[in-house]
């Protein structure tokens, strides 16, 4: 039972091959189970590709299931429409498209199971990536947010500055009325006079004017860091909410580009393997003698030729034969009397019949 339906698999003619050896049946039931197999992996592939791309097993099994119907098809139409010819270079020449064919089935085979097999480094080199993409894009969003926080930072700059310019000057009045207090300064006279309570009210005015720019400018400050802060905010939600972004870049092109960043030797390796499993029945099918089964098989494609061309010359013979009879036929009746009488009489009875139907339809027209 096995070995009947890898027969079916390999695409060979059930009842031909019945009629031959043991050994021949093998071979063909092997060449099947290729076939077979390589659906199988062709399966298993797919859904591990479509896995990543939709994110649902029974999603990727069902389509998977499908894809692997498809290369079933295709690789037993491919096995089943080789031919064994007289000659080698024949052969050859009608296996080229199929074996191209299943080049490029091999590629689409291999591609997914090496993304699996190399899972882990795929994924280390993504963590690269999503890193790198991680540094890039907070750069990026810094850009955007960075100039706005200079200005006020320079503004929080400009109005310390401001107040710091200020106790400079009150602390040099108040330098000035201690001096003159002292005799160190001014007029030289020892003691508080005149002079010095005008000092000590320009010191007075200038530490008054210095509270109240302290308290103005603070508050200017505070609203400012309170605007420096709803940026920082504003920066780092961007941040975490373009994050999952980032975070979900491992889809299949991403794993495919991963995967040419690994050494190219095991992943051609792993293609060479799926090439040699692709095109194993197409080559055994070159490679092996002309057997029983061909042998059997072109015997029936040449009994049904001939019958086929038995059939064509027969219906040319028919149709030539039935022309030359016809052709005798009107030759003979072109001399009976009764028979030219007879037309005349017809031809006769339809022209007077158009004449009267010309004339009454012109008098109903006057």
């Amino acid at each position: 039972m096995l070995q009947d339906f890898f027969i079916l698999c390999c695409g060979a003619d059930s009842e031909i091959l019945k009629t031959c050896s043991k050994g021949e049946q093998n071979k063909y039931a092997g060449i099947g189970a290729t076939v077979f197999f390589t659906a199988v992996m062709a399966f298993i592939a797919s859904s591990y590709a479509l896995y990543t791309v939709f994110d649902s097993v029974y999603a990727a099994i069902f389509f998977g299931f499908i894809w692997g119907l498809l290369i079933f098809n295709l690789d037993r139409f491919i096995v089943s429409t080789i031919k064994k010819r007289a000659n080698f270079s024949q052969e050859l020449l009608q296996a080229t498209p199929r074996i191209i064919l299943a080049l490029i089935i091999a590629v689409v085979i291999s591609k997914p199971l090496e993304m699996k097999i190399f899972e882990k480094e795929i994924n280390q080199v993504l963590l690269e990536q999503k890193n790198e993409l991680t540094l890039a894009n907070k750069e990026q969003l810094a850009l955007q947010y960075a100039p706005s926080v200079a200005k006020l930072n320079q503004d929080i700059d400009s109005l310390k500055a401001e107040i710091a310019l200020k106790e400079a000057e009150t602390n040099a009045l108040y330098d000035t009325y201690i001096s003159e207090a002292e005799g160190t300064a001014g007029t030289k006279l020892l003691g508080k006079g005149p002079v010095y309570a005008e000092k000590r009210e320009k010191h007075d005015a200038a530490l008054a004017e210095l509270q109240s720019l302290k308290s103005t400018n603070a508050e200017k400050i505070s609203g400012i860091e309170a605007d420096i802060t709803a940026l920082n905010k504003e920066y780092a939600d961007v941040v975490k909410n373009s994050q999952p972004i980032i975070d979900g870049f491992d889809g299949l092109m991403a794993r495919i580009t991963a995967l040419g960043e690994l050494p190219w030797f095991p992943s051609f390796f792993i293609f060479l393997l799926f090439l040699a499993i692709e095109t194993s029945p197409i080559i055994a099918k070159l490679l092996a003698p002309k057997g029983e089964y061909d042998i059997k098989l072109e015997e029936e494609e040449s009994i049904l030729a001939s019958w086929v061309a038995q059939k064509v010359a027969q219906r040319k013979l028919i149709v030539s034969t039935d022309s030359d009879i016809n052709q005798k036929i009107y030759e003979d009746l072109k001399g009976e009397e009764e028979l030219y009488g007879y037309k005349k009489k017809k031809a006769e009875e339809l022209l007077r019949l158009q004449a009267d139907t010309f004339h009454k339809v012109q008098v109903k027209n006057l």
